[in-house]
């Protein structure tokens, strides 16, 4: 067999072109098409890039009718009318209504960016250098955003030491314990030799660390603690903001207002690179300048992002329909679950997991689930867990397919 230019050219770093071996197209929707024509039901929507779908028509619309008009494509951070229009949709839908104070930095374009200035800023409003993070955490690749991240293979190919940072056990990683006791203990006892920190950076749902759910008490219990010391409360929204869970931020159903939030993938609507960091108005200590990007002007993304605002987060409709496709999604997952020994679910929203007591058994249901045209990723530790994460737009239909293929993937694997 002839080689293909990814094998000579491309560099080995890549990845899921290695899991699923074809050469894609086309997608719109909830599908993509490869090269032979061939359909793919999308459950894994660009690592959560893609909340709204593929090609979603009115973002397309939108952004063909700017570009044919001459919109400013790349502008820093000068201002420009695409900027103005998503600075006011933000504050009108998103932050009005939520009772949020918030200011906006557009730090670059990835969401390791956002979280790499979301750590920036926290050191220099507290003047402390010490961040700490969770157990199974994953915010990015970037030297800052691997330091709170928990995966040793990840954190490895920094090839440097990532100081400045101590892992806290995030709810569940003590079997039920209460995994806040050691933090609050530490903070307060002079002895216990961990610094008093700048910020805690915590993901609400872990979406690489295995589908762990932070319980509504815990979060409630972590923001608590936070505000008690003078630490601040980040939270990390890149995968799990713009409904993924069901309400626009994932920490919305804990009633707790982070001091700072990292947020990109999805916000920028149609799949192009933004990210945001979203702070109270009295964090804003940054000087001019001080923080930067080239493409943090990604003018296309502001139309595109603005649009999305617009279309579903008007009003619940979007949030209501996310929650109750969650419910279908948990329920066939449970079944599923049933018929092979060992395996348990776990999810919130439109994000979910079947977790194998073989880690072997997730791999291999990817494979069987990418044969028969369905695209699901793994995550977890030890990659035990098939995560799912369709986008919140599918239909009905789409989502008991999906099912009906994950199903036949399973008892595949598992019979």
């Amino acid at each position: 067999m002839t080689a293909s230019v990814f094998d000579t050219v491309e560099s080995n770093v890549r990845g899921y072109c290695r899991v699923w071996p074809t050469v894609f197209a086309t997608a719109s929707g909830s599908w993509l098409r490869d090269e032979a024509g061939r359909e793919y039901l999308d459950f894994f929507a660009g690592a959560g890039a893609l909340n709204y779908g593929h090609s979603n028509p009115v973002f397309k619309q939108a952004l063909v009718d700017y570009i044919l008009n001459d919109g400013i494509i790349h502008s820093l951070d000068m201002a420009t009318t695409a900027k103005r229009g998503l600075l006011e949709t933000l504050r009108d839908l998103v932050f009005v209504p939520r009772g949020l104070d918030y200011k906006v930095q557009f730090p670059g374009p990835t969401g390791a960016n956002a979280v790499e200035a979301a750590l920036k800023l926290a050191r220099k409003i507290t003047g402390r250098q010490t961040v700490l993070n969770f157990t199974n955490a994953f915010h990015g690749m970037s030297l800052g955003a691997l330091s709170v991240t928990g995966n040793a293979a990840k954190r490895a190919a920094a090839g440097v030491p990532l100081p400045y940072t101590n892992p806290m056990p995030y709810d569940g990683f003590l079997g039920g314990e209460d995994e806040l006791r050691w933090m609050r203990r530490a903070l307060d006892d002079t002895s216990s030799g961990l610094d008093r920190p700048a910020a805690v950076i915590v993901e609400t749902v872990q979406g690489e660390g295995g589908i762990n759910l932070a319980r509504v008490e815990w979060l409630r219990e972590l923001a608590e603690l936070c505000a008690a010391r003078d630490i601040l409360l980040i939270v990390d929204d890149v995968q799990m903001g713009c409904g993924r869970t069901g309400p626009f931020f994932s920490f919305e159903i804990a009633g707790i207002t982070p001091d700072i939030v990292a947020m990109s993938k999805s916000i920028g609507g149609y799949g192009l690179p933004m990210a945001l960091v979203l702070f109270k108005a009295e964090h804003d200590q940054w000087a001019p300048g001080e923080h930067n990007g080239t493409f943090r002007g990604n003018n296309p993304a502001f139309v595109t992002a603005r649009v999305a605002l617009e279309q579903y987060w008007s009003d619940d409709v979007l949030e209501r329909a996310v929650l109750a496709k969650g419910e279908r999604l948990a329920a066939g997952l449970a079944e599923i679950a049933a018929g092979c020994p060992g395996t348990t679910t776990r999810g919130r929203g439109l994000i979910h997991g079947l977790v194998f007591a073989d880690p072997s058994h997730a791999g291999k249901v990817s494979q069987a689930a990418f044969e028969l045209g369905l695209l699901v990723e793994t995550s977890g530790s030890t990659n035990q867990v098939v995560k799912l994460m369709p986008p919140l737009t599918l239909s009905a239909d789409e989502l008991d397919h999906g099912l009906g293929l994950i199903g036949t993937a399973v008892a595949a694997v598992c019979g």
